[in-house]
């Protein structure tokens, strides 16, 4: 990260608003007004904004690696989701609301029907597992019309909400849609740009929350290793443990690698053409490290990582809901299957070395 100065601001203030205590209220369903205005404040959701849009002008892998500093903290806000849905309204010149705002993870094209309404539009369905719904001053997502995409802004009181959680206890929520739309809040979407790859980029930037939450979990389980005494000797002394905890750490490394090249490749997409096996790559191998790590780091902790007052499972809770948001370990691989087959034994090295 080249912003060493955004990067440090934005660990010391999660660090200050996201203790173990606040994680547990979080859990019990209590929605962090407090740490998100001073989030908002600070102008990280408009991260990946362009200035000209009303945004801050941060270079997009700086931008990005909030997304890992949030991670890293177990953040129970929406900040993903609010800057890649303002990202997504700025790109098409609908107005960025203020507010915490979300994403629909719709590549599912069966679950909404944009039809004319006049010179307007209407728009009806479901999102399914909308994060953060329940909080969210607004919707932003992408939906087609005679092949045509569109970007939409769904405002509060456009649907109605059945409330759901994640493993980690975040708000997943079903949102019914059926709704009138004037010019305000669609307009035609990015050439380019189309659900599919909008789902990429939320995969994208799970690959970034996933290694920030690995980092965390490493350098908990490598402290508890030298501080834990057994047998009159620390942990991290015993040989299975080293081989353990060498693991663990190839594991963060193998994320950290990973999620680094699904934020290249968004960097690169963001004005052009996305390229997705990087994104579909890493969150392959994030999703893969994440069951990993949980397992490790659990064993090394034995019954405490899972008490409540215990940081851990806050971590790992995450990493177990994020591996499977924006498409599991078995869907990418399919993604990733499909476009070797379709490249073809000639055409093989060349897709890899341009991904």
């Amino acid at each position: 990260m080249n912003d060493t100065v955004l990067a440090d601001t934005a660990h010391r203030l999660f660090a200050e608003r996201f203790t173990p205590e606040v994680l547990r209220a979080a859990d019990q369903g209590l929605w962090l007004g407090d740490a998100w205005a001073a989030i908002a404040e600070m102008g990280l959701p408009l991260a990946m904004v362009p200035e000209e849009s009303g945004g801050f002008g941060v270079d997009m892998t700086d931008a990005l690696e909030l997304i890992r500093i949030a991670g890293f903290h177990a953040a129970p806000v929406p900040l993903a989701e609010t800057m890649l849905a303002s990202w997504l309204l700025a790109r098409t010149g609908l107005e960025i609301p203020a507010g915490p705002l979300s994403i629909a993870p719709t590549q599912w094209k069966d679950n909404l029907t944009l039809t004319r309404n006049g010179a307007g539009w209407r728009l009806a369905g479901t999102l399914q597992r909308v994060p953060w719904g329940r909080v969210a001053t607004a919707v932003a997502l992408l939906a087609e019309h005679e092949t045509a995409a569109f970007t939409v802004r769904l405002d509060a009181g456009d649907w109605t909400a059945e409330e759901g959680r994640n493993i980690a206890g975040e708000p997943r929520d079903t949102l019914k849609v059926d709704v009138a739309l004037d010019a305000s809040k669609i307009t035609p979407a990015a050439p380019g740009l189309t659900g599919a790859e909008l789902f990429a980029m939320g995969a994208a930037l799970r690959c970034l929350a996933m290694a920030g939450a690995i980092d965390r979990a490493l350098e908990m389980t490598l402290k508890y290793a030298e501080e834990r005494v057994q047998f009159g000797r620390p942990l991290g002394k015993f040989q299975a443990v080293q081989q353990n905890l060498a693991v663990l750490a190839g594991q963060a490394a193998a994320a950290g690698a990973a999620a680094d090249g699904a934020a290249e490749a968004i960097a690169e997409g963001v004005t052009g053409l996305l390229r997705i096996l990087p994104i579909a790559a890493g969150k392959q191998r994030c999703s893969e490290a994440a069951g990993l790590t949980a397992s490790i780091a659990h064993q090394m902790h034995g019954a405490i990582g899972f008490t409540h007052e215990h940081m851990l499972h806050h971590l790992t809770r995450r990493l177990w809901s994020w591996r499977d948001e924006f498409g599991n370990e078995a869907f990418w691989a399919l993604r990733i299957g499909r476009q070797i087959a379709t490249a073809g034994a000639e055409g093989l090295w060349p897709l890899v070395t341009a991904a």
